[in-house]
């Protein structure tokens, strides 16, 4: 069964160097995420109070400027703005489910993105108000029981907080 596995990281540098590790011990780009406010101040962002992640979601070779080193090289970076959060940079399964129909859930911004990947209430609050505060949310994917236990001791020797798991749900044909 497929699990998430989501902390909190403080810096950039320590999000770079946990993605650096994460990659040495096999997760492809596509399996790890992350989301974190856009310090920068994306003007093209700054001024639209009512968009929703879908129509506020850019792509390109100027986020990857924005985010630099490992981070930038992620699948999928992109800025997004969620109305009561502000500009955001996302990366990985992250960005797809900020950008989706979860946005637009009760609870709404990041949380009910994260709620709607199966992440409980309480923790998908918590994130939030990690990544308004100025943190880091990550995740990671993993297919197997060992490659979770890995990527756990990966967050936690890169001094990651709020180290959860949650199981994904399967994807119906």
């Amino acid at each position: 069964m497929a699990t998430a596995i989501y902390c909190i990281t403080n810096t950039d540098q320590q999000a770079g160097t946990i993605v650096t590790q994460l990659r040495a011990a096999g997760v492809r780009d596509q399996d790890i995420s992350v989301l974190f406010p856009d310090k920068q101040g994306t003007k093209q962002f700054a001024h639209e109070h009512n968009t929703k992640a879908p129509e506020g979601a850019a792509t390109g070779a100027g986020v990857g400027g924005v985010t630099g080193g490992v981070l930038g090289l992620l699948a999928g970076i992109g800025a997004l703005a969620i109305p009561g959060v502000g500009p955001l940079i996302a990366a990985g399964p992250i960005m797809a489910a900020l950008s989706g129909a979860a946005v637009g859930a009760t609870v709404g911004g990041i949380a009910g993105g994260l709620i709607g990947m199966g992440i409980p209430e309480f923790e998908a609050k918590r994130y939030e108000e990690s990544v308004k505060g100025g943190n880091i949310l990550m995740s990671a994917h993993s297919e197997s029981s060992e490659m979770t236990d890995r990527i756990k001791d990966i967050f936690k020797a890169g001094g990651a907080e709020h180290i959860s798991t949650t199981s994904e749900k399967a994807a119906v044909a």
